[in-house]
């Protein structure tokens, strides 16, 4: 099953601040790795906040994809990327 990748535009604008070779590899994980799996939880992880856990997070290097996993639409709305020191902020 191959989810749909959406950004928020919010993200895209994050996106674009990022040095080049950053970004692709974001992008790349996103489209080549997670959208192609049965099940997108299988490596990531829930956010711990008791108001924040229906949202995931992926590890890319020192950069955390944050995202919602919608079933019910086989999609995963990206909402934030960032750094590891500033994402959970």
């Amino acid at each position: 099953m191959a989810w749909r990748i959406e950004l928020d535009p919010a993200v895209e604008r994050e996106l674009g601040q990022f040095d080049p070779p950053v970004a692709r590899s974001i992008l790349v994980f996103l489209y080549e790795r997670v959208a192609l799996l049965d099940d997108p939880r299988s490596i990531g992880e829930t956010l711990k906040s008791s108001q924040l856990n229906e949202f995931w997070k992926y590890r890319v290097s020192n950069y955390r994809v944050i995202a919602n996993i919608e079933d019910s639409t086989v999609r995963i709305l990206v909402v934030r990327i960032g750094h590891r020191r500033e994402t959970y902020r």
